[in-house]
């Protein structure tokens, strides 16, 4: 327990969105001054994961979406009650989605489509009861004895072919490698989805990107309170001692500008320590180019866990999520249009407007091809005469149907060949193609935190013993709660700051849905559609 935030220093590790929630946190439920808080960036932009952004050629990308939700997500939105919007006075961030969610409500009408370009009837899920036994089966077996077993150990080919795995898949961006831990948690989570998996209407979205909505007026309140942001410093170790039981990190080792530093840490400093990162090593291609796939760990953040794992044997084993790239990487691309042709087309199609019909995905393509139309603009200063549209594909190693290269090998234009494709919009392709920049971003880790795991392969947020130190991000383990969203790491982090701080404020429970008769019932009527 540190008994005077008033004299300590706070070093975060990492500016992602669970550093910068820590912050927030230090901030705001531990008085901590904002002065006396750094955050250790490697890159030139604070956010991680939560990116969006234009450059000098006129074109826009993020790497990924996220998708938010009302009742899963309580961390989050109290963290954003705190944050005030940028652009509309007297509001809060959280109210500002809230907002915007009520103006364009989510409600996709083609939620999939075949490989004839007909709208299917998403609402028959398709599941048989085997499935439904099997499903139950799931939930029923303790995580102790379901380990690092995967999904396609607990259920057979029909289950995997229904409507409700396509679009519950592709809705998380899970493999039929991946854990079945994990698989159960989110159907735990996230039950509350069954009737509605089909229209995803309770789904929130921010009004712009990740970056413009969240980060930047987050980072915008940290620094209205002295908080300081690093950017070029990759943290390359921590000293750690033990005496008596109790562990304290001692000293940090940076570079900086190409030179090397150590930060010695007094007795009432404070270490939050990032982990791992989804998008790292993330590549970018263009419309002739193909985005490399890095092998060699470059990022910082792979790295130090690396280091940081040989020290002692609870602070997680890194290679079990970062060693199979085949199960863990995916692509992801955005169109800058200077035409709104696709998008008028596409709303035509689906009856959906921009921004209300969330995912919709190409069934039976061989890349398991999905695109969102977002609300526009998408981004901070996006002309009224550019449009965009995000795009992923879940299995990158084979072929098209119209191109013969793989997605992993295809440049901007041949994967915009295979959605025009995909969609059947011939009559517009050339018109498309000439106004269209692609953006494409291949990420080697963006699904390593689904990978099967086992008990101790991810540490604790704060390791047994731990005074003045904590893990943070998607690979620390958060009993009961669901990786690869945002709420994941700003639990992760209101948990260190309270604890580390001694504070006598509860972190919200982990909603569950099925302690919900009504949910569950509603849950278990769905699986019959």
């Amino acid at each position: 327990m540190i008994d005077s935030a008033r004299e300590s220093k706070a070093y975060l590790v990492g500016g992602g969105i669970a550093a910068l929630a820590a912050a927030a946190f230090l901030v705001r439920d531990g008085d901590f001054p904002g002065e006396n808080i750094h955050i250790l960036e490697e890159l030139p932009l604070a956010g991680g994961s939560l990116d969006g952004r234009g450059n000098v050629g006129g074109a826009y990308v993020a790497r990924g979406g996220r998708m938010l939700e009302d009742e899963a997500y309580t961390c989050l939105w109290d963290l954003l009650d705190t944050v005030p919007a940028l652009e509309r006075e007297g509001l809060s961030v959280r109210q500002e989605i809230l907002d915007f969610n009520e103006e364009i409500p989510t409600a996709a009408r083609a939620r999939l489509v075949d490989r004839e370009h007909r709208i299917v009837d998403a609402s028959r899920l398709g599941l048989d009861a085997h499935d439904r036994v099997e499903l139950a089966r799931l939930l029923a077996t303790p995580e102790s004895v379901i380990g690092a077993r995967r999904i396609d150990e607990f259920f057979s080919e029909h289950f995997f072919a229904t409507n409700f795995w396509a679009m519950w898949r592709t809705t998380f961006a899970f493999q039929n490698r991946h854990s079945a831990i994990e698989l159960k948690r989110y159907f735990l989570r996230f039950a509350q989805e069954f009737p509605r998996i089909h229209t995803l209407s309770g789904v929130r979205r921010t009004r712009l990107d990740q970056y413009d909505s969240i980060v930047r007026p987050l980072t915008a309140w940290l620094a209205g309170h002295g908080v300081r942001i690093e950017h070029g410093v990759k943290v390359t170790d921590v000293d750690f001692t033990e005496a008596d039981g109790i562990r304290r990190a001692r000293r940090l080792h940076l570079e900086r500008g190409g030179r090397r530093e150590t930060v010695e840490l007094d007795e009432l400093d404070l270490a939050f320590i990032t982990l791992g990162s989804m998008t790292a090593d993330a590549s970018y291609g263009g419309d002739d180019t193909v985005p490399e796939l890095v092998r060699d760990k470059r990022d910082g953040g792979w790295a130090l866990w690396e280091t940081l794992s040989r020290k002692a044997p609870d602070f997680g084993r890194p290679d079990v999520f970062n060693g199979d790239l085949a199960g863990s990487a995916w692509e992801s691309f955005t169109l800058t249009m200077r035409s709104p042709a696709l998008l008028e087309r596409i709303e035509r199609f689906t009856g959906n407007a921009p921004g209300t019909g969330a995912l919709m995905t190409f069934k039976d393509s061989p890349w398991l091809l999905s695109v969102v139309v977002p609300h526009q603009p998408h981004f901070s200063g996006q002309p009224e005469d550019v449009f965009t549209l995000w795009g992923y594909g879940l299995f990158i190693d084979v072929p098209g149907d119209h191109t013969d290269t793989t997605m992993a090998g295809s440049t901007g234009r041949e994967i915009l060949d295979e959605l025009l494709g995909q969609l059947g919009f011939d009559d517009i392709a050339a018109e498309v193609r000439a106004t269209s920049t692609v953006t494409t971003v291949l990420m080697p880790y963006i699904t390593s935190q689904f990978a099967p795991r086992a008990p101790g392969d991810r540490p604790r947020v704060i390791p047994h013993g731990a005074r003045n130190f904590a893990f943070l991000g998607q690979f620390v383990e958060i009993p009961q709660d669901v990786v690869f969203t945002v709420e994941y790491s700003v639990r992760g982090a209101m948990h260190a700051v309270h604890e580390l701080l001694g504070l006598d404020i509860p972190v919200p429970p982990v909603h569950h849905a099925l302690s919900d008769p009504r949910t569950a019932l509603r849950a278990l009527k769905a699986s019959f559609a």
